[in-house]
Order: structure tokens, then C-alpha cells, then sequence
């Protein structure tokens, strides 16, 4: 039931709980019906997102490509950063924020939404508790919900294109994991876009960390019951526009066109089923760096380029022309390089945020009393988080994603390997042998005599007298020799100088 406040005309909030079932989200906005997800035939040709048609499908108009030397060198500074997180995030913020506006690279990204939007940390510190809620049957009511809404995410994407695929399962079972972790929440049709971007980079389990971590800190209560803080946001984002452009404000203002109407979509889904696909992810990367501010200027540039001039507004004379033209956005003001452009101009910060925050709170509770549920105060980007949630140094380690199991070595070849090691080490280098020269010189000194065995004791047959030297014999039956006196120097040179040199002898020589 509509009703008139401020002069404009506002939505009741028990229906706004179920806004994915209006005509803007399911019929327009998700494409989903059985028809078309059906019809794909083999020849459809998949870009490089995974989209095989729709509107969000590549296009060069669309997007920018970056130039794969320029694409390795980032990939190489974002390694560098996630092995190095804590320190980054703390001393050099804005050199990490500088890089996510430029863009994470493509096979980089899942990681580093993990780790801005610290859902690393969160995993690691209740290790084991998606298993624990994905072994769980779930809340039938919220199971029934969950399973109609699995075919209208991104019907035209590979991941999700088939009916109970594996796309499809692992958003049902983050989905009703988070019912689980979530009980008093329970299930917002706007979370299923959520897990599913998050679930075409990461894995079920990250996704859902992701999730957790952007329902609790980047978006508190915009899925809870009543819807409060979207229409909160919706107050907060027409009063900024009074700032950035007058002239839509007062058109805004004039047909009396609540915020609810069409901001809705673009903050619960932060304009993942709005926008080109390379423009989602370039705001993905801003938004997970530096919070909600980066959704509320998204729909500042939006409002501001459709309806920030007088030649568009003659266009739009009404309520319903002025609806239909924001959402039916102009694909000029939406292309990757034209947004990011404007966002980045935008004079909002996260204190102007704040600040309007508090101002519309106090009107709220003016006009319509308490907000009914309590959310948990919105963090304004990774640096904020994880100065609230000081990670431990092993909830920063990056876990392999493939692990190869080596086998072990056989004990028979351990023990071969240990005994050639010990018998290196046992082998002592051996002097080489001195081989005589075999043309010694006339000057050079002769050399030694051999050594003679020693002389044989006396027996007692074979008595010498004193006096007479004793010659060295081998048994009594041998007849004795006169000693020879050694040869000369000269005469040993020619003697040697006849005899054949050996190859070891030459070898040396030589």
C-alpha cells in the first residue's frame, strides 16, 4: 500500500520484502523463464565472462581491454600484495585502493575479493563451519524459496545455464547455509545475485564467506525483515543528489517518485544485474575496497546522466516516463571506462555518507519511530574492517588450491642412498704418486739406494767370527756373491736412457 510522506509517494514495507518478485527484477531484469533457458543451442559462442547472450555479454563498446604486458605486470604486484597482506593494508592503503581502481586482474580477482572483504579471515577463524551448516537439512520454508529462485540467476551464464548444474547447486548451498548461519534473517530473494557473482570466481565455501561478510559489514540490514536500511540508503542517496544534481533532484522531487522505486535493485544487488558485465566488476572491485560509498555514487552518476539536463527531462514529463527511462539506462553512460570515470569524480565521501546517515536516521525516527531491527554498524571498506577484526598471522597464509601427493621413498632405495653417502664422505683424497724422472741431470742428487731386508739372526751352524762382515744369504745352500759397487751417475743415466719409458712415464714427461 502506498502511502504520501514528504510529498512523495512511498512503498509500504511488507512489500518490499519480496521486490525480486515485481516486474523490474524477475521479468526484465534476470530473463529467466524456462523458454529461454531451454533454447540455447550449441552454436551460441561464450565470451570471455561466460555469458552465451543476454545483455550483460561482452562487447567492445562495453569494455576495455587491457594489454597482456600490462595484465602480467599487475598480476604480479597483486601477488606480491596478497603475500604481504597485512602490511599493505596497514602502511600503503592507498597505493591497494589506486590498484583496485584500475582492476584486479581477472585471474586474481576471486582472491582478492576474499581477502578485501575479509572473508579469508573469517573463514579461517571458524574453520570447519560450512561444513557443518551445508551437512544441515535447512528451514523448509526458506528451501522451497531458495530452489524457485535458482533459474532466474543469470540464466545466460555457463555456470547456471543448466537446470541443477553445478552452478546451481553451489548457490543453493550457500544460500541455505547462510539461513542456517543466519536464522533471524532467513533468506532475501536480492542475496541470490550476491553468491552467485561471488560464485563464478570462487569456490562454495569463499562464496560464502563473501556473502557473510557483505551482509554484515558492507550492507547491514538490507535483507532483514522490513527492509529498513534500503530505505534508509534510499533517503540518504536523494538527499546527495540535492548536492551532485539540482536539477534531477527537483524533477525527482516534482513527480513525487520515491527513491524505493528505483534504487532498490541497484544497492541490494550493487548493480550486478544492472550494469554491463566489465562495468560490474570494476564497481565490485571499488566496493569491496572501499564500502558503500562506491554504490551510493554509482546511482548518483546514473541519475545525474539521465536526468541531469533540461533536453532529457522534456523527455520525461511524468511519473511513469521518468521510471521508464531509469530502467531502460543509456548503454553510453554505462560503458567500463565512461563510469569508472565518473565515479571517481563524484564528491562523496564516506563522512558525507555517515553524516546524511545520522540526519535521515533522526528524521525517520521523527515520522515513523524506532527502526525495528538492529543491524550491526556499516564498515566504510577493507581498511576499516580489518582494523575492527585484527587477523592472526596464519589467517593471511595462502592455502594451495592443488595439492600433489608425493610418495615416499622405498626403504631399500633409502638405505642405497645412505650408504653411497656415507662412502663419499669415508673417501679421503690420496696424494698422487712422485715418478722418478727418467733423464736426471748431472747436478741432480742421486737418488736413494732401495732399502736392504734386514740381516738375518745367526743359527747356530752358520757362526761368523768377529771381525769379518756379514753378508746377507737366503739359506746355507746359496753360494755368495762379491758385493757390486753402485753405479755412477753418468752410467745410471745411460742405463735408464736404454730402457723403454713407460705411458705413464712418457705421459708425465711429456
Amino acid at each position: 500500500m502506498a502511502k504520501t510522506e514528504n510529498g512523495r509517494q512511498s512503498v509500504d514495507t511488507r512489500s518490499i520484502r519480496t521486490i525480486s518478485s515485481s516486474s523490474h527484477i524477475d521479468d526484465e531484469s534476470s530473463l529467466g523463464s524456462d523458454s529461454e533457458i531451454n533454447g540455447f543451442t550449441s552454436d551460441k559462442q561464450t565470451d570471455k565472462y561466460g555469458f552465451i547472450g543476454g545483455a550483460q555479454q561482452h562487447s567492445v563498446e562495453s569494455a576495455q581491454d587491457v594489454p597482456m604486458e600490462v595484465l602480467r605486470q599487475r598480476e604480479v604486484k597483486w601477488l606480491d600484495m596478497l603475500s604481504h597482506w597485512d602490511k599493505w593494508m596497514n602502511k600503503r592503503f592507498n597505493k591497494v585502493r589506486l590498484r583496485c581502481q584500475k582492476g584486479i586482474p581477472p585471474a586474481l580477482r576471486g582472491r582478492a575479493w576474499l581477502y578485501l572483504s575479509g572473508g579469508k579471515v573469517k573463514k579461517e577463524q571458524n574453520h570447519g563451519k560450512f561444513q557443518e551448516l551445508d551437512s544441515q537439512p535447512g528451514e523448509p520454508k526458506w528451501i522451497d524459496v531458495i530452489e524457485k529462485d535458482l533459474h532466474r540467476q543469470f540464466p545466460f551464464h555457463e555456470m547456471f545455464v543448466s537446470r541443477g548444474g553445478h552452478g546451481q547447486q553451489d548457490l543453493f548451498r550457500v544460500l541455505k547455509a547462510y539461513t542456517l548461519y543466519k536464522p533471524e534473517e532467513g533468506y532475501c530473494q536480492a542475496q541470490a545475485p550476491i553468491a552467485a557473482v561471488l560464485l563464478m570466481h570462487m569456490p562454495a565455501e569463499d562464496a560464502f564467506w563473501g556473502l557473510v561478510q557483505i551482509c554484515e559489514k558492507y550492507l547491514p540490514g538490507y535483507y532483514s525483515p522490513g527492509l529498513e536500511a534500503i530505505q534508509l540508503d534510499g533517503e540518504i542517496l536523494f538527499a546527495l543528489l540535492r548536492r551532485i544534481s539540482p536539477l534531477a533532484f527537483r524533477h525527482l522531487e516534482k513527480y513525487k517518485i520515491d527513491p524505493i522505486l528505483y534504487m532498490t535493485e541497484w544497492f541490494m544487488c550493487a548493480f550486478s544485474r544492472t550494469l554491463p558485465w566489465a562495468s560490474v566488476l570494476r564497481v565490485w572491485d571499488m566496493f569491496l575496497c572501499d564500502g558503500v560509498k562506491i554504490i551510493f555514487r554509482v546511482g548518483l552518476v546514473l541519475l545525474k546522466c539521465m536526468l541531469g539536463t533540461r533536453e532529457k527531462l522534456k523527455a520525461c514529463q511524468g511519473m511513469y516516463e521518468t521510471m521508464e527511462l531509469l530502467r531502460a539506462l543509456d548503454q553510453r553512460y554505462m560503458q567500463e571506462t565512461v563510469l569508472v570515470r565518473e565515479i571517481l569524480e563524484v564528491p562523496v565521501t564516506a563522512r558525507d555518507v555517515e553524516r546524511e546517515h545520522h540526519s535521515q536516521l533522526k528524521r525517520w525516527k521523527k515520522n515513523r519511530g524506532e527502526i525495528n531491527f538492529k543491524s550491526p554498524p556499516r564498515m566504510h571498506g577493507a581498511r576499516i574492517i580489518m582494523l575492527a577484526e585484527p587477523p592472526r598471522r596464519q589467517d593471511l597464509q595462502q592455502n594451495p588450491t592443488i595439492i600433489l601427493e608425493v610418495p615416499e621413498p622405498q626403504p631399500e632405495l633409502r638405505k642405497g642412498k645412505e650408504e653411497r653417502k656415507s662412502k663419499k664422505k669415508s673417501k679421503k683424497p690420496q696424494l698422487p704418486e712422485e715418478i722418478p724422472n727418467p733423464y736426471p741431470l748431472p747436478t741432480d742428487p742421486s737418488p736413494p739406494p732401495p732399502p736392504l731386508d734386514p740381516p738375518a739372526p745367526p743359527s747356530a751352524n752358520n757362526v761368523m767370527p768377529e771381525g769379518v762382515p756379514q753378508t746377507e744369504t737366503d739359506s746355507p745352500h746359496q753360494q755368495k756373491e762379491p758385493p757390486t759397487e753402485p753405479p755412477t751417475a753418468t752410467e745410471a743415466a745411460l742405463q735408464q736412457s736404454t730402457q723403454s719409458l713407460s705411458s705413464t712415464e712418457l705421459d708425465t714427461y711429456l
